[in-house]
């Protein structure tokens, strides 16, 4: 039977586009929050059609094809989350290298998993020692990656806003008189402590800053529309090595740094880590700025009862 170059086409098409959008929402479902979710319903939707169009085709040309839909469609979904898994953790493994360690080889062993299904390849005794040496190999590289990259930060993956802590500057407005010093840590559970502040309109403050986790993280401050307006721009960004949105501070593992801020004026401010995932992870807090009356500004700039 001559096979419909059209039909084929469109059907491959769809199919390979779907697996596409399955793996790339995999990969970066760690990054990206909802949006990956709706990247994922895309896919899946693709790839249905697109496999229902390809197993007609397939039946209608070969009338010995054993082949069941659902298997076919079993099978494709598998290869696509073991994929994105895989291709996701190896690209990301300098951002989250504890975490990489075991998507890597989940992501080998899923893949794996989908090709012992298929009835194309008969499995055999070679098959498991393929399986079994390759497993091996996969997770032990993955660990040791993880642990050479704990032990050498400097090639750990971090984006920043403007300066870094370890040249020495300040980063945001820089004040000759602190009101007070507040210590701020961060650490691998994707948190600060503490991760609310309560501050002074005209306040200004001294952020200790330290990093106790294994990976970088950081601190910025903003409004609450231009984080995460920042947050959706950083899912995308090609390179995450220029930005200066608001007083921030990048700090590596074990680090710590200061930012010295006067709040000027009276509002709600987020802070938030903004490197890939941290964010979306729930690394981040909130600061209020209390207004503070005409009464109260006199009171504290009045020294008249002060004794010299």
């Amino acid at each position: 039977m001559e096979i419909n170059f059209q039909r084929h086409h469109a059907a491959m098409l769809l199919k390979y586009s779907g697996i596409s959008f399955i793996a790339g929402a995999v990969n970066h479902g760690f990054f990206s929050g909802e949006r990956s979710l709706w990247t994922a319903a895309v896919g899946m939707g693709l790839f249905v059609v697109g496999a229902v169009m390809e197993h007609r085709l397939t039946r209608d040309h070969d009338s010995d094809k054993n082949d069941g839909l659902f298997r076919a469609l079993l099978i494709g979904a598998l290869l696509s989350i073991g994929l994105g898994f895989f291709t996701g953790g190896l690209q990301h493994f300098p951002d989250s290298p504890s975490r990489s360690a075991w998507v890597v080889p989940l992501g080998c062993f899923i893949s794996i998993v989908a090709f012992a299904f298929d009835p194309s390849f008969k499995w055999k005794k070679s098959s498991v020692v393929y399986s079994a040496i390759l497993g091996t190999f996969v997770s032990l590289g993955s660990y040791g990656v993880w642990q050479w990259l704990e032990q050498n930060p400097q090639y750990l993956g971090a984006h920043a806003h403007g300066p870094q802590a370890d040249e020495g500057s300040p980063v945001a407005l820089t004040a000759l008189k602190v009101d007070r010093t507040v210590n701020i840590r961060m650490d691998d559970t994707f948190r600060f402590t503490p991760n609310q502040l309560s501050v002074k309109e005209g306040e200004t403050l001294r952020l200790v800053v330290t990093n106790a986790g294994k990976s970088p993280h950081e601190l910025v401050l903003g409004s609450e529309v231009e984080i995460r307006n920042h947050a959706e721009i950083m899912k995308t960004a090609i390179s995450h090595d220029d930005h200066s949105s608001g007083a921030s501070i990048t700090l590596a593992p074990g680090a710590t740094g200061d930012l010295v801020i006067k709040f000027s004026q009276a509002g709600a401010f987020e802070m938030a880590c903004l490197i890939p995932g941290h964010y979306e992870a729930g690394m981040k807090g909130t600061v209020k700025v209390a207004m503070v009356t005409s009464d109260q500004s006199k009171q504290k700039h009045d020294h008249s009862s002060h004794k010299h």
